[in-house]
């Protein structure tokens, strides 16, 4: 597989959100708004790059009967290092939105699958472009579903406000309108892709 194939795989056909369903945790809570769908995004994106290049380079030297565990230890340990840059750098509202979910990176089972599925049998530039793919067609899909929610519920976007305050539709803030939101974005893929078919 070509190194173009292999990034365009993470946004298109194996897109995490909308095609393999992973990662829901994180896609139904922090999407709120649209900068918190970004910035979930854009930190899983960073710790998965990271892990990835990380296990391809040690696939050798780690024994089959522990990748598991070491996966999650460098998993790990880049997590932590994202919650410290975090906290140092990212302003308040953001680290509060995001609160708990950043720990959390730790047991996405996107980051472990695709460690488990590709960065181990890959070389680390491989390694590297399927993270980027990956990361970046889950961000996308966080950012799209942020800005639907955002837009509906509280009429603005990126905090911007567009609509009046009488058009705002209060469910698409709250948990139920995660759920709605998202089933009618992979209908609506779902359509097109059959479309094309």
């Amino acid at each position: 597989m070509s190194n173009g194939k292999i990034f365009l795989n993470g946004l298109i056909k194996e897109n995490p959100t909308f095609v393999l369903f992973l990662g829901m945790c994180p896609t139904l809570a922090t999407t709120t708004s649209a900068i918190n769908g970004l910035s979930m995004g854009l930190c899983t994106m960073a710790v998965l790059v990271c892990t990835n290049f990380v296990i391809s380079c040690i696939k050798n030297i780690t024994p089959d009967k522990v990748h598991i565990p070491v996966f999650i230890v460098v998993i790990a340990a880049f997590v932590s290092i994202l919650q410290m840059f975090m906290s140092a750098y990212a302003p308040d509202s953001i680290n509060k939105a995001l609160g708990i979910y950043i720990p959390l990176i730790v047991v996405n089972c996107i980051i472990l699958g695709r460690a488990e599925s590709f960065a181990c049998k890959h070389t680390p530039v491989a390694s590297i472009l399927d993270g980027l793919g990956i990361g970046l067609g889950f961000t996308i899909a966080l950012t799209i579903l942020g800005c639907i929610r955002e837009l509906l519920g509280a009429g603005s976007l990126f905090g911007v406000h567009l609509l009046p305050d009488v058009m705002n539709i209060i469910l698409f803030v709250l948990p139920p309108g995660a759920f709605l939101s998202l089933g009618y974005l992979v209908a609506i893929i779902n359509k097109v892709k059959s479309n094309k078919d």
